[in-house]
């Protein structure tokens, strides 16, 4: 393969995941301008859209398209109409269930970071957020979500077993401890080992594994501090490593903390492939209204960069999305008052990537609340 050809499957999903996936292509589009790299879009249905038209949360030739890409760009998953059906027996989360397990993609990581610019947007105190740099590792292809489930004929009683194997917490363990030794050096499992052998199996492997990196100082929180102290002391925090719904939760937990969910991106990696997604749903109802925010969409493509070892590529396009930021040149969720639509913020990062200061936005006209191109 030429090292400046990436060949990438698309699947924009559902909701508004075809609009912040849009801005996503628009921007490698600047990318490869400016690097002369090329890369090839190949996409694919999955989620509700794919039930609708084949049957199936994520059809064969979806698979397969991704299985042979270098990476996948994913934007959303989820509809209202088997949201509100308990009794359907076919979900579009299926479809992103199956091809995380199908990819092996054991790990997702979703970095938090405050943007001066934004701290008052946070629910919490500029003293509380300010400097907070979070990296979250979750364990992503086994755990209660992937156990035996069962539900009796008459509603009476269900289970969901969750298990955990060493081979299944290893990878990811050493994973978090490498990115300690890039960051603050500091690693914090989050476990329930008061409660549940399976933590207790996690925090026995995190002693062990902790022994290879003597220059990281690893700790043990339980889920329920944990959740606390995001909000209490976030900065407290620098990698986190987490079993599957525990890091669920904190994560969704955590991304109120920069002001709003539309800002943080994910990165899903296996041995051999690796998708690349906002954390947000599918958000229904802002679909077909240009509202959305396409920063976390945009966010993740710098992680599919970082992924690709295009390093700066990736630099200039989180410069590229810090300078939209400070110009507040944001969806109506950042500014309530002076708003630009989805295509327009997406637009902006792009023609900042090639342009830079050059760019031919007015910045005068942009601090006033104009979108004027000169």
């Amino acid at each position: 393969m030429n090292k400046n050809h990436f060949k990438i499957a698309v699947l924009p999903g559902d909701g508004i995941g075809p609009e912040v996936v849009h801005e996503s292509i628009k921007i490698l589009d600047a990318i490869a301008e400016c690097f002369g790299y090329q890369f090839e879009f190949n996409y694919g249905l999955m989620g509700a859209e794919a039930i609708y038209k084949t049957g199936h949360p994520l059809p064969d030739e979806t698979l397969e398209m991704c299985k042979k890409s270098d990476a996948v760009l994913f934007g959303a998953i989820g509809d209202p109409a088997f949201d509100n059906n308990p009794d359907a027996k076919v979900r579009p989360e299926q479809g992103l269930l199956k091809l995380r397990k199908e990819l092996g993609l054991f790990a997702n990581i979703r970095p938090l970071k405050t943007y001066p610019s934004l701290i008052e947007k946070s629910p919490l105190k500029k003293e509380i957020i300010e400097g907070t740099d979070i990296q979250i590792f979750r364990e992503l292809v086994s755990g209660i979500y992937f156990g035996e489930k069962f539900t009796d004929e008459d509603c009476q009683y269900a289970y969901d077993n969750c298990k955990y194997t060493r081979e299944e917490i290893t990878p990811i363990v050493h994973m978090a401890f490498q990115e300690a030794q890039k960051r603050r050096k500091k690693l914090t499992l989050i476990d329930k080992a008061n409660v549940l052998d399976t933590s207790r199996l996690w925090r026995k492997i995190c002693k062990e594994i902790a022994a290879e990196y003597p220059d990281v100082t690893l700790d043990f929180m339980f889920v329920d501090n944990a959740a606390m102290q995001l909000i209490l002391n976030p900065k407290q925090f620098d990698v986190i490593v987490t079993e599957n719904m525990f890091g669920d939760i904190i994560s969704d937990e955590a991304s109120v903390i920069g002001g709003s969910i539309g800002l943080l991106p994910s990165a899903s990696i296996g041995e051999k492939n690796a998708l690349f997604e906002p954390i947000h749903g599918s958000y229904p109802q802002a679909k077909g209204k240009g509202i959305a925010n396409p920063v976390a969409s945009i966010l993740s493509t710098a992680m599919m960069l970082d992924y690709l070892h295009l390093d700066h590529a990736a630099n200039k396009l989180r410069e590229a999305v810090e300078h939209a930021i400070e110009n507040k040149y944001v969806t109506i969720d950042l500014h309530a008052n002076q708003h630009y639509s989805t295509s327009e913020v997406g637009s902006f990062i792009a023609d900042y990537i090639k342009y830079s200061e050059k760019s031919y936005y007015n910045f005068e006209n942009v601090k006033i609340g104009k979108s004027t191109i000169v």
